[in-house]
């Protein structure tokens, strides 16, 4: 037992799972995030998908912990008896132009360890009857799960192993010394810890600034907005349909999801958020954008991408533009098929050079691990992220 206490701070799907891994090892662990609930921005506003590591290059820890984790989240969901269905997709392209890419993809799927395989478009339309294809890849180890069931689990075992989830209390500041002061309602406390974990997510750059750290990288808040297919034309959808991804860009397109309670969502597109927390065009925070702004990285971004930042505007404040794109997977989609429902942001870390981080990222100091980069498929790989991020702590001495 190691008895050393260590503060993580968020209490999103990594936050609570390297909770859970710390307490399994004997430390004691107190969980803090600003919100009222556990979940509330990445982890509770994604797609839900238990992503396969299909994308991602070969040898990053996307691949390897997403390829492991589609296995692992799959049996902690139903150890759990949470909801969970593995239930496949297709990958699948509209042109003849985009079969190279796929073919592409399904080697780089081989690569990684992914079980998929190329079928044509009439098998494809045997999963998909809806769907329109000329050659389509399936990915049989993708699933769906709530999310948000499996961090009610993650927190109620570290609350049961003797160690705190601590809702309502946002970080203020953090001494060298690793004393974490957060406010909570009026007042404020002053947490003494041995080791630091940051898993702040959208304001993970900013917890790591509070602990003395200089990182390499500025987070920059991307909203992914969907809709949902109404009722009527669910059926259009029996489970999860992805277009031939752009390889350069880490958005995957927007897709076709049936989620775990059989509704099925649309989305999401990418547009730059004027808020961490922008979860609607009218949601601005000047110090957010003031801090966007400021990084070099994001005009450097902006010249190399402005035709695809329009074009994801465009689809945002137009929904016949979005239509449009959901129907070249499923061309009798009607006008009235799409109902609005909920957007997430994504929190994407820029380098200063405008490069997009690709592969999960974190920064270490001695009793610290910051991490500054976990978009999906973090929530997939949770589980063993927070074994990656503890072996990190360890070493971080």
């Amino acid at each position: 037992m190691h008895g050393e206490h260590v503060v993580v701070v968020g209490a999103g799907i990594v936050g609570l799972a390297t909770g859970r891994a710390l307490v399994r090892r004997g430390y004691r662990v107190t969980v803090l995030d600003k919100e009222s609930d556990i979940a509330t921005h990445q982890t509770g506003n994604n797609s839900g998908v238990i992503h396969s590591g299909l994308y991602y290059a070969p040898g990053s820890l996307k691949a390897t912990l997403a390829v492991s984790g589609s296995v692992s989240m799959r049996d902690f969901a139903r150890e759990h008896d949470l909801p969970v269905d593995v239930c496949g997709k297709l990958v699948v392209a509209t042109t003849e132009a985009q079969v190279p890419a796929l073919r592409a993809l399904a080697e780089r799927g081989a690569v990684n360890g992914v079980p998929c395989r190329m079928i044509t478009a009439d098998e494809a339309r045997e999963y998909e009857p809806a769907v329109r294809a000329v050659a389509a890849l399936r990915v049989e180890s993708t699933g769906i799960v709530d999310y948000r069931a499996v961090c009610a689990t993650l927190r109620r075992e570290i609350e049961d192993a003797g160690s705190d989830v601590v809702l309502g209390a946002e970080v203020v500041a953090i001494s060298g010394s690793i004393e974490v002061r957060c406010r909570t309602g009026q007042s404020e406390t002053l947490i003494a810890a041995d080791l630091l974990v940051n898993c702040a997510g959208l304001h993970s750059d900013r917890i790591a600034r509070m602990a003395g750290v200089t990182p390499a990288v500025r987070i920059l808040p991307f909203r992914g907005e969907y809709f949902e297919l109404a009722p009527q034309y669910s059926h259009l959808v029996r489970g999860l349909i992805y277009p031939v991804p752009d390889p350069t860009l880490p958005f995957l397109g927007v897709h076709l999801t049936r989620m775990i309670d059989g509704t099925v969502h649309a989305g999401p597109n990418a547009v730059l958020a004027l808020a961490r927390e922008g979860y609607r065009w009218r949601d601005i925070a000047p110090r957010d954008v003031a801090d966007a702004l400021a990084w070099p990285g994001l005009w450097r971004l902006g010249r190399r991408y402005w035709r695809t930042g329009a074009q994801e505007v465009a689809r945002s404040v137009s929904s016949a533009r979005f239509l449009a794109s959901l129907r070249e997977l499923v061309p009798d989609l009607p006008s009235d098929s799409l109902v609005p429902t909920h957007a997430g942001v994504r929190a994407q870390a820029i380098h200063r050079s405008g490069a997009l981080v690709d592969d999960f990222y974190y920064e270490q100091r001695p009793g610290q691990v910051h991490v500054l980069n976990a978009p999906s498929p973090a929530a997939t790989a949770a589980l063993g992220i927070a074994e990656h991020i503890v072996g990190q702590l360890e070493g971080a001495r």
